[in-house]
């Protein structure tokens, strides 16, 4: 099925996949590392990325490809692959076009184990970032970009500040600077928020969690709008541009053009070196995901909207952050980017600060405490203590994550239910 008039809620459902004549239904699972061929001359084709099809499944494999393809459909992009995880994804979707001596632009309140990722692990490779606040002017945006920027990163909806990110204003800061716009659309998903449509260049999930949806399997995607001309700015971007030695010299956007060069790079030379694959098995689950998504969505922010409100006027409750809510500092954002709706979690700080917090979620008795968030049962973190326990305080400011704060990620269950658990664990602290 591929009709880029069909809204997205049928795009949950059929996109990716068109069974034809006496075969399966729901997509098949290819439980297979390698695939046949007659002759090493029609492998050969293969391997010289002059034929498509398959041979071994650590760069590609049909149940992933057909899953890709999907998600790529819903967020209107042009190519997509998945990836083992939504680390992966971050990984790749930068490492493909920055290396050694390059400089990434990064909005600073990103989820923590992708902030970890850029400041330590990716610097040690000789790659730099520079943070900036998602609130920042204009100017000082401007002001982050060097002459060897090569990216600009951010979220749609901060994991956990919340944080709404303007995607036009960082989209036209890095355009205006030659480099692509990178968003991670985990938390809002195609249902609520098409990046591209805002100027976003390039697109990543974690698929673990809302696509997921029932915390089953990790997993991550990438999605290139196929907007992004690298050829004028063929000179930022020589892997993209230039000839590939191991491939017998091809040139990505010469073989296949603006909207496949980003992914086929990604697939042909990140997967085949690192091999951060999707299991086929985990890649069927995530479809079976998919399938419910834009029910879900509805569900997930209706009950995060009745549990902010609730937490919004209990005298226990320092503050609480989310956008459904009209004097949220990001409100008025939201409804332009988001207008169906965020996402079903929520962060509030709990008077009496780190303490009162942990003790509160002690508490819960519906809620349970993970290093998980966005699927069908309700669960609470404290990030201060896990997610983001490497920062220093500065950096946990800089992230917008404070002490107090609790990140709450409201499942499918009753909002009444929802309400009443987290009332009586209030009562107790």
């Amino acid at each position: 099925m591929s009709d880029k008039n069909y809204r997205i809620e049928t795009k949950c459902v059929q996109g990716g996949y068109t069974p034809g004549n006496g075969e399966p239904r729901q997509i098949p699972i290819i439980q297979s590392t390698t695939f046949k061929y007659a002759t090493s001359a029609d492998m050969g084709k293969l391997f010289d990325l002059e034929a498509s099809g398959y041979f071994y499944s650590r760069l590609q494999n049909p149940t992933c490809d057909t899953v890709a393809a999907k998600i790529c459909e819903m967020e209107g992009g042009t190519a997509a692959m998945l990836t083992s995880s939504g680390q992966a994804a971050s990984f790749f979707a930068v490492f493909n076009i920055a290396g050694a001596g390059d400089h990434i632009v990064s909005s600073s309140t990103i989820y923590g184990g992708t902030y970890n990722l850029f400041s330590v692990t990716m610097k040690r490779m000789g790659i730099d970032f520079t943070f900036v606040d998602p609130d920042c002017s204009e100017e000082e945006l401007n002001a982050a970009f060097r002459p060897n920027t090569k990216a600009v990163f951010g979220e749609t909806i901060a994991n956990p500040a919340l944080v709404v990110l303007d995607i036009e204003k960082f989209a036209n800061a890095a355009h205006a600077h030659g480099v692509p716009l990178i968003i991670d659309n985990t938390f809002a998903t195609p249902v609520n928020c098409r990046p591209f449509e805002w100027g976003a260049d390039i697109v990543t999930h974690s698929t673990t969690k809302y696509m997921d949806g029932h915390g089953a399997a990790v997993g991550g995607c990438i999605v290139d709008s196929g907007k992004f001309d690298w050829n004028a700015h063929a000179d930022k971007f020589p892997g993209l541009t230039t000839p590939d030695e191991s491939y017998h010299g091809v040139i990505y956007t010469e073989r296949f053009g603006l909207g496949g060069a980003y992914i086929t790079k990604a697939t042909a030379q990140l997967m085949r070196d690192l091999g951060s694959i999707q299991a086929p098995q985990n890649a069927f689950l995530l479809n079976m995901g998919l399938e419910s998504l834009h029910v879900r969505m509805q569900r997930h922010c209706e009950n995060a909207a009745a549990v902010a409100k609730f937490l919004s006027t209990h005298e226990k409750i320092a503050w609480v952050s989310h956008a459904s809510l009209p004097g949220d500092k990001y409100h008025d954002r939201a409804q332009k980017y988001m207008p169906m709706g965020t996402c079903g979690v929520i962060s509030f700080g709990v008077k009496g600060g780190r303490a009162a917090a942990e003790a509160f979620m002690g508490h819960l008795k519906l809620a349970a405490i993970e290093t998980h968030v966005a699927d069908a049962r309700t669960c609470c973190l404290h990030p201060a203590s896990a997610t983001h326990r490497q920062m220093n305080d500065a950096e946990l400011a800089a992230a917008g994550v404070s002490p107090d704060l609790v990140r709450l990620s409201c499942g499918l269950e009753s909002a009444d239910d929802l309400i009443a658990d987290i009332a009586q664990a209030l009562e107790q602290i």
